[in-house]
């Protein structure tokens, strides 16, 4: 069974602006690829949301089924983060599920509390089954060994540092999502100054999508953020600071280069 993971490095879902209208919707080209993974013509969404506090998951949830149920066809669901302890509920959820999302918010606090509950377990158990494990943001740092994460800045202000923390570790790797935002590079280089690992950064409107030992970068129009959507490589390297573009071409690759100091 192929292990699938699209981690997305941000951009609009169609969410409600405060004044009634719309943010537009950009991520169809990730989102019909995390279908066409499951090899179904409507695999069945569960989304999770736990990145989020509780009170705002069932608004994050409706506007998911606004894609997923109403444009693509599919059977959504949802596990909210206080059913994480009805262990029978969260497998029988995990079972049916064929598309495993995450969404954005404070990936400190998320990742903390699936260790908590042995949720990161069971998530594990779902990537090694074959579910499509995907999400953005805090829903595509989670599934790396690492992440450059603002969950600091989200619960006690901006003043705050960017951070590195550990995450699931299904992938090598530190992800960097949001990398055309500003400050995200230049607290990144700093953060990889110390390290030995390799940063995968994805700006809006970029995913890595990664099956097994391969991997490629589906992207789609981020005109709504003035760029043209990317993906980067960055580490440290005999003291000489390496950023390189990502080859956005739907060729898969060797992950393994990727994760390679060259």
């Amino acid at each position: 069974m192929s292990k699938k993971i699209v981690a997305i490095g941000g951009g609009e879902n169609g969410r409600m602006r405060a004044n009634g209208t719309r943010y537009p919707y950009e991520l169809a080209n990730q989102d019909k690829e995390i279908i066409r993974l499951t090899e179904k013509a409507n695999p069945n969404f569960l989304l999770l949301a736990h990145a989020q506090p509780l009170e705002r998951q069932d608004g994050y949830f409706r506007v998911m089924t606004d894609i997923y149920e109403k444009i693509y066809g599919c059977p959504c669901r949802h596990l909210k983060s206080d059913q994480l302890t009805n262990t029978s509920y969260v497998k029988n959820l995990i079972d049916w599920a064929d598309i495993i999302f995450e969404g954005g918010g404070n990936t400190l606090d998320m990742i903390a509390l699936w260790k908590e509950t042995s949720f990161d377990s069971i998530l594990k158990q779902a990537w090694i089954d074959g579910k499509v494990m995907c999400g953005v943001s805090a829903g595509a740092n989670c599934w790396f060994k690492k992440c450059s994460s603002d969950s600091l800045k989200i619960k006690y202000g901006d003043q705050q540092p960017m951070i590195v923390m550990e995450c699931l570790g299904f992938v090598d790797g530190l992800f960097i999502p949001h990398c055309d935002e500003k400050g995200r590079l230049e607290s990144a280089k700093e953060l990889l100054k110390n390290s030995d690992q390799i940063a995968l950064a994805m700006s809006n409107c970029t995913a890595i999508e990664i099956i097994d030992d391969k991997y490629r970068l589906i992207t789609s129009d981020a005109s709504f953020h003035s760029i043209e959507a990317y993906g980067l490589k960055l580490y440290w390297k005999d003291g000489e600071y390496i950023e390189k573009r990502i080859d956005t071409s739907l060729e898969f690759k060797p992950l393994h280069d990727l994760l390679l100091k060259v």
